[in-house]
Formats: structure tokens, sequence, C-alpha cells
């Protein structure tokens, strides 16, 4: 396991955000500064959060929406800033817990280090 800051990356698939990213790896979160996305209360604005707890998915990859890009709830303004922000193609998040499962996309992320995978 690596350190960084105050907390360490850990592989733990409740660090994986609703959304898709890897909290283990968010300075924020590392920083003692964030909770995570799961304890997180004070994140009742995130539209994500809020449908994955309404129908008890672990995050959007348990939906059975075949494309997120339809889903207005990923979709929303806010996230799409985020996405910006972060360079993060969260849709590729949640593609790949889908191919590989919760678990293993834990350990990929701890592995690099990584919160999000990176657009192209």
């Amino acid at each position: 396991m690596k350190t960084t800051g105050l907390k360490e990356i850990k592989v733990d698939n409740d660090l994986i955000a609703y959304c898709g990213l890897y909290c283990s790896s968010c300075g924020s979160y590392l920083k003692g500064k964030c909770p995570g996305c799961r304890e997180n209360m004070k994140a009742s604005w995130c539209r994500i959060r809020e449908c994955c707890i309404e129908n008890n998915y672990k995050s959007c990859a348990d939906c059975d929406k075949d494309e997120l890009a339809d889903c207005k709830k990923y979709n929303n303004f806010f996230s799409k800033v985020i996405g910006l922000i972060l360079n993060s193609d969260r849709s590729a998040c949640i593609r790949r817990i889908k191919e590989i499962g919760y678990d293993a996309f834990a350990m990929e992320m701890a592995e690099n280090r990584w919160q999000t995978i990176k657009r192209k």
C-alpha cells in the first residue's frame, strides 16, 4: 500500500463513489477533508448519489440502463463540471467496474493511484 498525505491509499470497494470515482486516491480524502462519497452526508446535492441510494445501487454500474449518456442524473451540469476539472472519464470508470467487478476495480485504482480514468 502506498501512502500520501495523512491517509493511506487503500484497496476498499466501499471507497468507490457512486459515479465511479475512487475516493481512496482523492486528495481531499487523503488529507482528511472528505470522508468519501458514501459517508459524505453533506453531498445531498449530488443527484447521482441520491439515485444510487434510492435504487440500492453500489454505483451506476449496477443500473440496468444501457447507456449512461441518456441518464439525466449522471450527466447533469455539476457532474460535467467536475469531469472537466478532473479530466475524468467517469463513464470509463463505470464500464471498467462492469468489466472487472468492484474488488478488482478498487485494486487497479489503488495500485495506479488513480482517482479516475482520464479522458483520452
